[in-house]
Parts: C-alpha cells; structure tokens; sequence
C-alpha cells in the first residue's frame, strides 16, 4: 500500500517547493481570501478603506539563534509566531487591523520537513491567539539559501483613520501599552551562559516575551478611536522609537522614570541572573512589540494606556527625548547595523 505523505524525517530538499506546500498549506486557513495561495498572486477584498502595507525579515544568527549561548534550542514554532506578531504590531500602531498576509521562506536544503510544519503551526496560531481574526494568509515564495530567512508581508485596513507618530503635539501626554523591557531582558537571558534548565518560572516567562511576543492588538485601533495623535510600536527600544516619535514631530518628550518603574520590577528576576540593571531593558530592550502614543490633555485615554511622560516644544532645537529632565541617548537600543 502506498501513500502521499512524506516520511517523518524528510527534508525540504528531500520534497521540492510542491511537496512543501502541499505539506504546509493545509496547516494556514487562507478562507478569507478571494485567492489565497496557488496562483501567481493572492486576492483580498477590502471595503474601499486605506489599505497599510508593513514587511519584516528574521534572518538566522541576526534575529535568531537556533541555538543559543544558555543552551536553549529557538525552535520553528516560536519563529513562525514572532514572524506574524512584529508585523501586525505594525498595522496595530497605526490604528489598523490586519488583513492579509504574504511570507517568503528561505531554508536550507537540510531543514526538516517537520520544522517547516512547526512553522506553520506557529504562523497559524499566533493569527488565532493574538486576536488577529481577520487575517488571512494569501500566499508567499519558497527559496533555497545558506540559512533560515523569512520575510513577511502584511497588508491592514484602518477604521478610523491611520494614526502617524508624526502627530504629537506640544502638551500631549505620552503614554504606553503592552509590555516595556521584558523581551529585552528574555533576550539577554538567551545570550547569558547559564545552563537554561534550572531558569525559573519567571525568567521563562521573560524568554517567552522575546522569542513568542504579544502585541496588545485591541490597544491601536482603540486608541486611533480615541484620538490619539500620534502611534508607533516599540520595536527597537523605548528611547530610540521615542526619539523617532520626537523627530518627526519636532517636539521633545520628556519621560519619567518612576512612572516606568513598575515594569521594572517585573524584570527583577532576569536581573538578578544577569546583573544588568532592569531600568536599562525598560528604556532601551527592544522587540516587545507594545504601543507608544500621544494624548492630547483632557481626552479620556484607554484604560491600558500608562501615562509616563508629555510632550514639550523644541523650541526650533533638534527634538530629543529626555528622562528626568535629562537628554537620553538616542541612538542606544537595537539595530541591524550596529
């Protein structure tokens, strides 16, 4: 008796693209799509809204290690979930919902088949468990390369209107949503030669904040209702997306740090494994994927929202951002270049 499913132990080099797809389609829900994957390109129908287009790359041994200094394996699952959460969290921070979405995979010809479907899997449950109900998966490429490459694109749609970190006004409270510090700090735990297998439940939960992020989806479109004036996710690091909402908004943001100690606290435990001072990942740690906005006064801000600065004039200076009235470095947190 003979059989269409590929051994255990395949390989993509083993499949060829068709016999990857034909392993991994059936694991990504494309219902939503008017075309979803098998033409030469997908189709998506939208409602006559602006339609906002965000791309993100991981790339081996620059986003990701398969495994790292703590002895910890980076397994596919994780990569396929992080694949989808830093690119809605851009659609989220500009007040959008997203739509649809196309991935490019580059591999090895020696990867497993079964690390390609965990993949998939991850893909697939972050759309689910992040919340991201309405997005749809319509197709993308299959590549051959000297290592593990994704690049993902995705396509939203915003309700009430799209939100620019370039909005801020002199007055605005500053305010942020979702985690601050925490992946930094999981990602130095990773980085930290110390056997992962006597981590606590606390510093897993950090790791976790790094490899599987959760953006607070619900947090962008509420707050563009709101009226916020300005939105930017924290990918980089607070200072540094901080300095980039200053910039283009010519104003300065002047934060406080007793307003941010709390998420400090909640670092303790990573601190502790690695001697940094918690403050450092809350200011500077990227990739937690949260939301910085700015409030005008008077406006009722979502719940969710902690107000930890406001914004003040420039004075036709260069636009900084300072923490107890002192200027930050800008330029310190996260950056493929650096």
């Amino acid at each position: 008796m003979t059989t269409n499913q590929p051994k255990v132990d395949a390989t993509v080099g083993d499949l060829g693209e068709q016999g990857i797809l034909e392993a991994i389609l059936p694991l990504l829900d494309s219902a939503q799509a008017s075309l979803g994957p098998g033409d030469d390109a997908g189709a998506l129908r939208v409602s006559g809204n602006e339609v906002l287009v965000s791309v993100d790359t991981l790339v081996e041994n620059q986003d990701f290690r398969l495994l790292w200094p703590s002895g910890l394996e980076h397994n596919a699952y994780d990569i396929g979930w992080k694949s989808i959460a830093q690119n809605v969290s851009d659609i989220n921070a500009m007040g959008g919902r997203a739509t649809g979405a196309v991935i490019s995979l580059s591999l090895p010809k020696s990867t497993s088949l079964e690390w390609v479907r965990d993949f998939s899997r991850g893909v697939a449950e972050a759309i689910a468990e992040l919340g991201a109900s309405e997005l749809t998966i319509l197709g993308g490429d299959l590549g051959k390369s000297q290592e593990i490459s994704v690049t993902t694109t995705v396509l939203g749609e915003c309700e009430h209107g799209k939100v620019l970190r370039s909005g801020v006004r002199a007055g605005d409270r500053i305010a942020v949503a979702g985690r601050v510090g925490a992946a930094g700090a999981g990602l130095s735990v990773l980085e930290h030669e110390h056997d992962n297998e006597s981590w606590s439940r606390a510093v897993r939960r950090l790791v976790q904040a790094q490899c599987r992020p959760v953006p607070p989806l619900e947090s962008g479109p509420r707050a563009a209702e709101a009226g916020a004036t300005a939105m930017m996710d924290l990918s980089d690091g607070l200072i540094r997306d901080a300095g980039r909402m200053a910039k283009a908004s010519h104003v300065n943001l002047e934060l406080e740090s007793s307003a941010l100690q709390d998420f400090a606290l909640r670092l303790e435990a990573a601190s502790e494994l690695t001697g940094t001072d918690p403050m450092s990942w809350v200011l500077y740690g990227g990739e937690d994927f949260g939301l910085l906005a700015a409030f005008p006064q008077g406006l009722e801000i979502p719940g969710e929202f902690n107000v930890i600065g406001v914004a003040k004039p420039a004075n036709g200076r260069r636009a900084v951002v300072k923490v107890d009235g002192k200027v930050a470095k800008p330029e310190t947190g996260f950056d493929h270049f650096a």
